[in-house]
């Protein structure tokens, strides 16, 4: 039987005060699920096991534009600014919970998990040479929330892939909500506003939390093309799915 993650983790170097600390910790504030909530049986862990089983991983062909299932039809990424999409998990169950926890609970710790899985995953060509570039929030959200999700996440992701990090672009104009919002709103012209700060990155991952209908990553990828980048590929954690009426979700 193998050892336990949270023993295999104590054994390595510096890892033994850690580990000691986090379960001492766990006896005053029990860890709780970062999807659910529930109570979690180790310091060690971030999801509980039903959550784990049932997170939605994104198997089987994908188009490496828009990272839907393949065949997409008319793939919505067929005019964008980025060359390629790939996420680890479809925007539904635990994974939409995950993404809700971090952007609208404050649980950081689910930034971690989040970058764990797409560093676990993601095909080594799309962050070869690459900056990791965080989809800039609107100040007004950043202020409010207090942090940036995006940012948290590509920080996170950063630290496990080995690749520099950029905060090159930032959004202005009035805050748009796209969250809920219908298609043809989020791609209205002039909706999402994002500029780079020059020179950007000759190779970008841009980084987002989910991609729904690509229109804020078309933003920011068409922002820095403008400022000299030559490629950028997009990164998220989710990825939302068409239903009947092949419209998107999430």
């Amino acid at each position: 039987m193998p050892a336990p993650l949270s023993l295999v983790r104590a054994v390595q170097p510096g890892g033994f005060a850690r580990w000691v600390g986090a379960e001492v910790l766990a006896l005053v504030a029990p860890p709780r699920c970062a999807a659910c909530g529930e109570a979690l049986g180790a310091a060690a862990e971030r999801l509980c096991g039903d959550c784990r089983a049932e997170l939605p991983w994104l198997r089987g062909a994908r188009c490496p534009r828009c990272a839907l299932p393949a065949p997409c039809g008319t793939c919505p990424a067929a005019r964008a600014a980025f060359a390629r999409a790939w996420a680890p998990v479809a925007h539904a169950g635990p994974a939409r919970a995950l993404v809700a926890q971090l952007k609208f609970q404050g649980v950081l710790a689910a930034a971690d998990l989040m970058a764990a899985q797409i560093a676990a995953g993601a095909p080594a060509a799309l962050l070869d040479d690459a900056t990791l570039v965080p989809v800039p929030t609107h100040p007004a959200r950043r202020r409010a929330r207090g942090f940036d999700p995006a940012e948290r996440l590509a920080r996170a992701l950063a630290r496990r892939a080995g690749r520099p990090l950029s905060r090159c672009l930032r959004r202005r104009g009035p805050p748009a909500r796209q969250v809920g919002a219908p298609r043809a709103l989020r791609r209205a012209p002039g909706r999402v506003e994002v500029v780079a700060r020059a020179p950007a990155p000759l190779r970008v991952a841009l980084v987002d939390d989910v991609h729904t209908t690509g229109a804020t990553l078309d933003a920011c990828a068409r922002a820095l093309r403008r400022a000299g980048t030559a490629e950028v590929v997009a990164l998220t954690y989710a990825r939302a799915l068409r239903r009947a009426g092949q419209r998107l979700v999430g």
